[in-house]
């Protein structure tokens, strides 16, 4: 019995914290797919190896979604430049956010764009800010940095979405 509510612990944890880890392995990863793939490999890491480390369990999930994005990038980079060479093809990105009904979808591909051209240290940290609900003080423990470095990143990306992205009008 007991390890049957392990599972289902492991399972409602996941199931309340999914979907933001997902939103969050979107910012460093070039599909769904592979976010979904640090997502379950970051959370079986987690689960089998860091569950009992000190510390906020959240944070510690970040920090390990992070680095399995990373790590997946870098085998990403060395594979698509042996693919370079070998034919000079590249995959086109798939949108970060799902299809919008009726004419959002040009407002989302507008908001993709305007994230993506972000510098990546701003991104991450507006990632981890608006889809993981983290203080900067969790962000800063996460990213390793200080928490007013976190705020000042996440001021500059909200500065520069403001700049390049138009209102809505409605009416």
């Amino acid at each position: 019995m007991e390890a049957r509510c392990e599972t289902t612990s492991w399972k409602e944890w996941f199931e309340a914290y999914g979907p933001k880890l997902l939103l969050c392995a979107r910012q460093w990863t070039r599909s769904l797919a592979d976010a979904e793939d640090v997502v379950q490999e970051a959370f079986v890491r987690y689960w089998r190896h860091q569950r009992n480390l000190p510390g906020d369990p959240q944070a510690l999930l970040i920090t390990s979604v992070r680095r399995a994005a990373l790590d997946l990038a870098r085998r990403e980079t060395r594979r698509v430049n042996r693919e370079e060479k070998a034919d000079g093809g590249l995959e086109e990105r798939e949108g970060i956010f799902d299809p919008l009904p009726g004419d959002g979808d040009e407002r989302r591909l507008e908001i993709e764009s305007a994230l993506r051209r972000l510098p990546p240290e701003q991104r991450e940290v507006l990632a981890l800010k608006i889809w993981q609900e983290l203080t900067f003080e969790q962000i800063g423990e996460t990213l390793d940095i200080s928490p007013n470095t976190a705020a000042s990143r996440y001021r500059y990306a909200l500065a520069a979405l403001r700049k390049e992205l138009k209102p809505l009008s409605y009416g």
